[in-house]
């Protein structure tokens, strides 16, 4: 007698949309302090490299044909995400993602009841250690710093988008825990009457758009004899703002680009009510080439700078929120 063979048991799939991420600032480094779902950040685009290493060939010669063994090294985790670029909702308290932003090189001043100012910093760099949950598999990046792209284009929802690398911890099975989501207010659209107090090198254009690359180096080190360990090891500030053109008599961004050992400002706040107000502001603008550009048949001209620190230095750019 012969009887069909047991089926295995399938488990649920696991949904790609049932994903979060949990952010905790690290008291010592590479050391989890367990985040918990108070912990949990509201973001998009949320993407992990779960294993990304360096892969060393044997690269054997042999009496045969085929490829030798591949060998990894190095392995270290790259997380993705974007936030939207919006206050806590309160005046004097950080958003959400504030631990985030410490984590790529910057400081954060708390005036109680007031703002909250982020600028950069060159030594004592935080990390964060991220808690990253797909339905149930849970992947733990500790030691995690970062890297960042602000931008703002009229008509969308400005964002910060994080680039985070950090130590390989083995994934295991963790239920997504319960989160609250708190300190991150619902953010506007990056348009006229929402965005204002826009100048770069003294003159209040027609702003398209505009965006910051703060540009660190962030670096994966595992030596012998060392403890695992990201750094920071460089930032060069840099971005680009779309404005309507004008005449020169107007403005002259072109000789202004030509003139060397001249730095100007940039300047724009996002955000109309106390608590969800973000301002940028720098007195240290390089501007690069100008280019022209085209947005609806009307001329634009797309401008590249440099935020270049004083001589004091970490006084390139801040970020306020009010």
């Amino acid at each position: 007698e012969h009887f069909p063979p047991t089926p295995n048991k399938k488990m649920a799939p696991l949904l790609l949309r049932k994903r979060l991420i949990l952010i905790e600032t690290e008291s010592s480094y590479g050391v989890d302090p367990t985040p918990t779902g108070t912990d949990a950040v509201l973001v998009r685009d949320l993407n992990i490299t779960p294993q990304q290493s360096d892969v060393v060939s044997r690269d054997l010669i042999r009496p045969y044909l085929g490829a030798s063994e591949q060998l990894l090294a190095n392995t270290r985790v790259e997380c993705t995400f974007s936030v939207e670029l919006a206050g806590s909702g309160t005046t004097g308290t950080a958003p959400q993602y504030g631990k985030a932003l410490q984590a790529c090189g910057l400081s954060e001043t708390v005036s109680a009841g007031v703002s909250v100012t982020y600028a950069p910093v060159s030594a004592s760099f935080s990390s964060v250690t991220i808690h990253y949950n797909i339905d149930g598999v849970r992947h733990k990046v500790t030691g995690a710093r970062g890297t960042f792209t602000l931008n703002g284009s009229v008509g969308e929802i400005p964002s910060i988008d994080f680039t985070f690398t950090g130590i390989y911890n083995a994934p295991d099975d963790s239920a997504l825990p319960s989160v609250t989501y708190a300190n991150q207010a619902t953010p506007l659209i990056f348009k006229n009457g929402n965005t204002d107090t826009f100048s770069l090198l003294s003159y209040s254009g027609c702003l398209q758009s505009v965006s910051l690359d703060i540009g660190n180096t962030v670096v994966y080190r595992e030596l012998i004899g060392c403890s695992k360990e990201v750094i920071i090891t460089d930032r060069s500030a840099s971005g680009s703002v779309s404005i309507e053109m004008v005449s020169i008599a107007t403005k002259d961004y072109f000789s202004a680009a030509l003139t060397d050992g001249t730095l100007g400002n940039l300047t724009f706040q996002h955000g109309t009510t106390a608590g969800n107000i973000v301002d940028f502001a720098s007195t240290k603008i390089d501007i690069g080439d100008v280019s022209y550009g085209d947005q609806d048949g009307i001329a634009m001209l797309n401008i590249p700078y440099t935020a270049i620190p004083s001589t004091a230095g970490n006084d390139e750019f801040s970020v306020v929120y009010s």
